[in-house]
């Protein structure tokens, strides 16, 4: 009678780490990695966060109108030793984001290299065949 209750825990404990297994994930589920795009834009959020961080930029159209897009970054655990901090954007600068665009085509990258304006890369450049 004593193995009814332990097999109940067990199967319990089994189907709360479910969505911790499928939390993680490949970013080619989502993102178009056959293609890169290339935005530039202001700089109106960066949040530098777990478990993905976030870069938003303002893009002006050649016909005047305005977009948000979104870049998914890696985590600080990630993008630290690749040379980024909290304060590597600022709110107001104009930067080109490069990645692979979302599936979906929504205006969403996964970020692939950030340039500031005047040409300096910030960090080290993320390419998934060698890292």
């Amino acid at each position: 009678m004593r193995l009814r209750p332990l097999l109940l825990i067990g199967m319990l404990a089994l189907t709360l780490r479910a969505p911790v297994a499928l939390a993680h994930h490949s970013f080619a589920v989502f993102f178009q990695t056959d293609k890169i795009v290339a935005v530039t834009g202001v700089v109106t959020d960066f949040q530098f966060s777990n478990p993905h961080g976030m870069i938003r930029v303002m893009v002006t159209n050649k016909d005047g109108t305005t977009e948000i897009w979104t870049a998914e970054t890696n985590s600080p655990s990630i993008l630290v030793p690749r040379g980024w901090s909290k304060e590597s954007l600022k709110i107001g600068e104009t930067v080109t984001l490069q990645g692979w665009p979302a599936k979906t085509g929504a205006r969403y990258l996964r970020m692939q290299k950030v340039t500031r304006a005047n040409g300096e890369v910030v960090g080290k450049p993320f390419d998934p065949n060698a890292d």
